[in-house]
């Protein structure tokens, strides 16, 4: 068939691919490969074959099929993806083969015995967000399928696949009983600990496509600092903003009040790493220590171990090995999910709508990719969280479940991160409204990660929703202190703007909520902070001025809904809300 006889048409296609191909063939190449044959034999193609589906061929561990229509791939994906999961049952959990699956619906072009288009590229990149034995689906094909109780469906929003410029409204369809198992100075008073900041290696980094993982490597060496109760570590975010290949260590003391500083540089190149790090006295600019490591890609957790304990061993020498080994993170299994949590951090950090679509892809594929990945699951569930609160949810009790079940997965998989903790309260009191349970969990987080600013600023906003106003100022003012130059600094100091509105500071309130205002304009979060300050103020033009903003920024903005939503409770709900009201925002 040539070009012009080729054929278009409209057909839901469907791609599957081996979850961990590459780990089971490592592992037994011949066992996997008969297995494989065997299922595609005895579960794939009957079912195809069933619904009316065309097998267009297998790819090594992939295959692609057409249909006449959504209902019957989805139908047929989702028996496909039970009878693999009970005929691989009996298989030792790192052993079996667990399918992912995209489909999507479009026109084609149809030539000889292939299929080409748009659609098909958009099928092929679907699945790779799907979870281990789940199915991913457009927009398009979620609308013309019906309900299923056995199906749980998760709205991802509008996700930007590989290589496409614009964004495609996505869900994901978990079939149950389907997972694959796969193997500075001192807030509020004097402080004597050693403080520091961690900045990105970013020294000599010439190629700025790596500069997500320049600055994301950091992120473990700093946890592990941050869970010592004898170190004062500054907040990753702060660090951001420092790099290049002349940093003057004396400035940068001065600006985070640190008294150290770890610098370095970071090569990836065929499969090889190469850390160099440079310790400095911010005091006087000297290089206390340097140091460098070398070893095989896989080797990075390994190696920031190290670097942890070389930094504890020259500044800390009195912390014990066991309490370094305490704080430390569990690891990533895989290498792929570490690299899609380091690219969706540098989305998150920007806050831009585009840029918050793009980092809940890039989370759902670490999640996919490994699913023992706590830190994944914590930062997925403070992504809806954000997603909720700033109005963006198009069904916010469907966000809340999904905000809640992350939360959980991810304390399931590591209860005593101090990030899992603190995201798991705040979600048990932001979007639950569960106080009494969130306290719990906030204070084990602060236990855990003294000097995790999350956890002081998560814990602050719990007690303002239960009017603890003077608890609420404290802890906020913490988690301020900790992040000084943070990339979410904005978000600290509204948080500290609604202590003091709670504690009847209202100057103090709109004070910190302008800062938090000026740094980010485009937070509803912090400018309803500022709208209630004025309005208790008696300031009421300037607080009609910032609900136009206000409505700007959230177009979609309405008391009545948001009342649903606001976890302030009694009376301060119902100020709260007249002063949002006053302001002229409308019911």
């Amino acid at each position: 068939m040539n070009a012009t006889e080729a054929e278009q048409k409209t057909c839901a296609i469907l791609a599957a691919d081996v979850v961990g191909y590459s780990r089971l063939m490592a592992a037994d190449e011949r066992a996997t490969y008969e297995r494989l044959v065997r299922l595609r034999a005895t579960e794939f193609a009957p079912r195809v074959a069933a619904h009316g589906g065309t097998l267009i061929k297998h790819t090594g561990d992939g295959s692609l099929v057409v249909f006449d229509d959504v209902r019957s791939a989805i139908a047929c994906a989702l028996e496909i993806q039970r009878a693999i999961a009970a005929a691989e049952f009996g298989e030792l959990p790192n052993r079996r083969i667990s399918l992912r699956i995209g489909v999507n619906v479009g026109d084609v072009i149809v030539d000889g015995g292939d299929i080409y288009g748009d659609a098909v590229n958009i099928a092929a990149r679907l699945q790779t967000y799907a979870e281990p034995g789940g199915i991913a689906v457009t927009g398009s094909v979620q609308a013309q399928i019906g309900a299923d109780p056995l199906i749980r469906t998760v709205d991802l929003g509008n996700l930007y696949l590989h290589n496409m410029a614009r964004p495609v409204r996505m869900f994901t369809l978990h079939v149950q009983g389907t997972e694959a198992r796969l193997v500075g100075t001192a807030p509020l008073g004097a402080d004597n600990r050693p403080s520091i900041a961690v900045l990105p290696f970013r020294k000599y980094q010439k190629d700025p496509e790596e500069s997500y993982f320049a600055d994301g490597i950091v992120d473990d060496i700093i946890y592990a600092l941050a869970g010592l109760k004898e170190l004062f570590v500054v907040s990753r975010g702060s660090t951001l903003g420092y790099g290049g290949d002349e940093v003057d260590v004396r400035a940068i003391g001065q600006a985070l009040d640190v008294r150290y500083v770890l610098y370095g540089s970071v090569r990836r190149e065929a499969g090889r790493l190469r850390i160099a790090t440079e310790l400095s006295d911010a005091e006087t600019g000297a290089i206390i220590r340097s140091d460098k490591y070398e070893g095989d890609l896989g080797d990075l957790f390994t190696l920031q171990d190290r670097i942890s304990a070389s930094v504890v061993g020259t500044i800390a020498p009195h912390v014990l090995e066991h309490e370094l080994v305490r704080a430390r993170r569990k690891h990533p299994q895989n290498m792929t999910a570490y690299d899609f949590l380091l690219q969706a951090l540098d989305q998150l950090y920007r806050m831009d709508d585009e840029s918050h679509a793009r980092a809940r892809g890039l989370l759902q594929q670490a999640m996919a990719h490994d699913p023992f990945y706590g830190l994944a699951y914590s930062y997925a569930a403070f992504w809806y969280i954000f997603h909720v609160g700033e109005g963006r949810s198009t069904d916010p009790e469907a966000d809340i479940r999904e905000a809640a079940r992350l939360a959980d997965m991810a304390i399931g998989l590591n209860e005593n991160d101090p990030w899992a903790l603190a995201v798991y309260g705040h979600v048990q009191s932001f979007l639950l409204h569960d106080y009494e349970r969130a306290m719990l969990f906030l204070d084990r987080a602060i236990e855990s990660g003294p000097s995790a600013a999350i956890a002081w600023t998560m814990s602050s906003a719990t007690c303002g929703y239960i009017g603890n106003g003077p608890l609420a100022i404290e802890r906020a003012e913490r988690g301020v202190r900790l992040a000084p130059q943070d990339a979410y600094r904005f978000w600290h100091e509204a948080v500290l703007g609604q202590a003091h509105y709670i504690n009847g500071n209202y100057d103090e309130a709109a004070v910190w909520a302008r800062r938090a205002t000026g740094r980010n304009g485009a937070m509803a979060f912090s400018l309803r902070i500022l709208i209630a300050s004025l309005a208790a103020l008696g300031k009421t033009d300037e607080a009609v001025a910032v609900g136009q903003q206000l409505l700007r920024v959230h177009p979609g903005f309405r008391t009545e809904r948001y009342a649903r939503l606001c976890p302030f409770r009694g009376d301060a709900l119902v100020a709260w809300l007249a002063r949002l009201r006053q302001a002229g925002l409308p019911e």
